[in-house]
């Protein structure tokens, strides 16, 4: 499947594109921001706590700059804001299951603990799934605008079983709108 700008940009699945970005940025930026107040090293692995997850300056710049593309993105909002949240969520939740392996090492330069790898997990899903929810699943109403356009033969059939014909009574039967096909 692939991820098109299908989506119009006046489409109410937008606000919950944005909202998501904004929200998710805006915990990131508040993170980064409180984890530069009591600076260590750049790259100290013995940092300070904040919320219950270890935080050094470096991981502060990183959640200081996802964050930002988070709100900037909500900003731009439509399309760009779905795919940015997929994709920020995926890095998410693969520094995850990377400093998951990290954790104890030297390469650990971001100061993981578990409680880290838990929040990159649960921030990744939720981010992932702002950006993927209306876009992504195999039930989509049929007014869905990414279902229509994946189907448009069945788009303009629905769409002449709704009107009636010129010259002839509509029924009940003919505005009866197409049944849905997912299995759920």
């Amino acid at each position: 499947m692939r991820l098109r700008d299908e989506l119009p940009v006046d489409h109410r699945l937008s606000q919950v594109y944005r909202g998501g970005a904004a929200l998710c940025g805006l915990l990131l930026l508040v993170f980064g921001c409180l984890g530069f107040t009591d600076s260590l090293s750049s790259f100290g692995t013995q940092g300070q706590r904040i919320a219950g997850l270890a935080t050094n300056d470096l991981l502060s710049t990183v959640s200081v700059a996802f964050g930002l593309l988070l709100i900037i993105a909500a900003a731009v909002g439509g399309n760009l804001a779905s795919t940015v949240n997929i994709l920020v969520g995926i890095l998410f939740v693969a520094s995850g299951f990377v400093h998951l392996f990290l954790i104890g090492h030297d390469g650990n330069i971001l100061d993981f603990g578990m409680s880290n790898v838990f929040f990159s997990f649960l921030m990744g899903l939720l981010i992932m799934t702002f950006g993927m929810y209306g876009r992504v699943s195999g039930g989509l109403p049929h007014d869905n605008p990414y279902w229509r356009r994946r189907h448009p033969e069945r788009t303009v059939l629905a769409a002449a079983r709704s009107r009636p014909q010129v010259g002839t009574a509509a029924t009940d039967a003919d505005r009866i709108p197409e049944r849905r096909d997912d299995h759920s």
